[in-house]
């Protein structure tokens, strides 16, 4: 058997034990030393595969259509800093549990360490930011190198899709030549199928739940990022029976498709209203049910943290439960659905009137909000008002992401929230919307800040490609918009060079380049009748521009209405 033989083997068993193992999406950034596996799977049916040159933006990319499809989807590069420009992704999609399969190509063992051209040890270079690590050998005619293949990715994605979800990371060296055959068919595979438990709880935890969850008087749910794709009705039934408010966070994506007889218990403004001394202190809880990540809104992590519950459950389907507070008394490992379908009847309580009437209090001048010149929450407000049912809304770090948090308001729509929350950073969210979109294949908007988009403008790389459906709003203040909001702003030495950082930047001439729909908006009028115009291009870019110190006062004035319409018991 010849050396391209073997090679074409060795890729194609790859491609196929992926396929085995449910990898339907395949994103490549190009490259030499990776020649034969991107050959196998361009030719291979089945795969999608995607292009993107930039690999940090390929890595989000990549992200984006994981998180958004659920699915594992594997990620491939050259050997070389190519694959160092993964890791900022490969972080956020182990803290944020996503399942990318990344797959780096290397040098051959002779030619490691040795001052060869595009060689750094790739071995475990992803260090604790993967749940599994493995360094392939290379191909020759062994059938233990064939049986090595079939158990080894098995066992990686087996590892990638088991909670804690996350990424893992093959590194596969090639000797040249780089070709293969691509005539040549996929051999027969050895292993077959991986076959997975199902959750459950056994009646006496179950009991002891319920109990629990019985015997409070005084409770709230919490629901934070949520996986896509979780039962909503059977959440709601479970909120229902028990008539406990459910603070929701955005990303549980709890504040749309909301059943109208569970309207009242969805608690959309928790943030503004645990600002309010006075409200907090009249509705502090014995029994707190978690699920998902904590949420986005610093108050209520506060707030947790000074009361402590006697009672705080943390449901988690991973042993590696999420407590940064130190406040949770009891954690429940399965899937969210196994515990909602624990249902405790119970009447609703004036406790529940209490955060009800408060949210319907702090909704009510949030409605009338109308802003200043140069606030930023006004054009989120009017951005959310105008999306449309069956489309998705993919939100910035920082800034959008605390604006999603005051101005997104509960709805029957059907609109999906996603974000960057593993590890909060500004950077890849321009390729994470693309990835979104494309996964989803519905309309798409990202609200974002200046530097944010500037941290990825090579997103934008990845629509010479593919289609895409994205509208892009950045919020130009600029700036680092978010540091207005912490001490540092006081200090006044040196802020402006060190957090404010203005670049003087604006992006009419990037939007010109990549052929995309531009605006510059500068009142929320200009932007109303912009979002009414129709979308001409697939990728659609509309700069508002604001000013930092303006939203700061703006955003603080509201919150304050908030607090003392509270605080005067109204």
């Amino acid at each position: 058997m010849d050396n391209r033989t073997v090679l074409t083997d060795y890729v194609r068993r790859m491609t196929a034990a992926l396929m085995m193992a449910d990898v339907k999406t395949v994103v490549i950034s190009p490259g030499s030393r990776s020649t034969p596996l991107a050959y196998a799977f361009a030719s291979t049916k089945g795969l999608d595969v995607y292009m993107q040159v930039d690999e940090r933006s390929a890595a989000y990319f990549a992200l984006g259509l994981a998180k958004a499809s659920g699915n594992p989807v594997v990620l491939l590069c050259t050997s070389g800093t190519a694959a160092s420009n993964y890791h900022p992704a490969i972080t956020e999609a182990y803290y944020a549990r996503i399942p990318l399969i990344v797959i780096t190509a290397d040098r051959p063992h002779e030619l490691r360490e040795v001052g060869a051209p595009q060689a750094i040890d790739q071995i475990r270079m992803y260090g604790k930011h993967v749940k599994y690590s493995v360094d392939f050998p290379l191909a020759e005619n062994n059938p233990d190198i064939e049986d090595f293949i079939d158990r080894h990715i098995s066992r990686a994605l087996s590892v990638a899709t088991t909670a804690p979800r996350g990424p893992v990371h093959l590194n596969v060296p090639f000797r040249e030549p780089l070709l293969i055959d691509f005539n040549r068919e996929t051999p027969k595979m050895t292993f077959k199928k991986r076959f997975k438990s199902v959750d459950s709880l056994d009646a006496s935890t179950a009991q002891q739940i319920s109990q629990l969850l019985a015997t409070s008087e005084k409770g709230f749910i919490i629901a934070g990022e949520m996986p896509i794709g979780f039962d909503k009705a059977a959440f709601w039934n479970f909120a229902k029976a028990l008539e406990w408010p459910v603070l929701c966070d955005p990303l549980s994506n709890l504040r749309t498709e909301v059943p109208e007889q569970c309207i009242a218990l969805c608690i959309d403004h928790y943030d503004a209203l645990l600002k309010s001394d006075a409200f907090k202190e009249k509705v502090v809880p014995d029994t707190v049910i978690r699920f998902g990540a904590q949420p986005v809104a610093k108050p209520l992590s506060l707030y947790l943290k000074k009361v402590r519950p006697a009672t705080v459950i943390a449901v988690d389907e991973s042993p590696e439960f999420r407590d940064s507070l130190g406040v949770v008394t009891h954690h429940i490992q399965t899937s969210f659905e196994t515990v909602m379908k624990i249902i405790v009847d119970k009447p609703k309580t004036s406790y529940t009137e209490l955060w009800t009437m408060a949210n319907e209090a702090a909704s009510a001048i949030t409605n009338k909000y109308e802003g200043v010149a140069g606030d930023e929450g006004i054009f989120a407000k009017t951005l959310f008002e105008h999306l449309p049912t069956e489309s998705d809304l993919v939100s910035g770090s920082s800034m959008p992401i605390r604006d999603v948090d005051t101005f997104f308001r509960k709805t029957d729509k059907d609109i999906t929230i996603f974000a960057n929350r593993g590890t909060n950073g500004i950077d890849g969210v321009v390729s994470t919307a693309f990835g979104i979109q494309t996964a989803r294949k519905r309309p798409t908007w990202l609200l974002i800040g200046d530097l944010s988009f500037l941290h990825d403008v090579n997103g934008l790389i990845v629509t010479r490609f593919h289609e895409a459906d994205l509208t892009i709003v950045i919020i130009n203040n600029d700036g680092g918009g978010i540091f207005s909001y912490l001490p540092q702003a006081d200090a006044g030495n040196h802020f402006e060079e060190l957090f404010g950082t203005p670049t003087g930047l604006t992006f009419g001439h990037i939007a010109a380049m990549y052929d995309a729909q531009y605006a510059a908006i500068h009142t929320p009028e200009e932007f109303g009748m912009e979002l009414d115009k129709a979308k001409e291009k697939p990728v659609r870019i509309i700069e508002v521009f604001t000013n930092r110190q303006a939203n700061v006062k703006a955003h603080r004035d509201l919150w304050k209405q908030i607090t003392d319409r509270l605080d005067r018991n109204e």
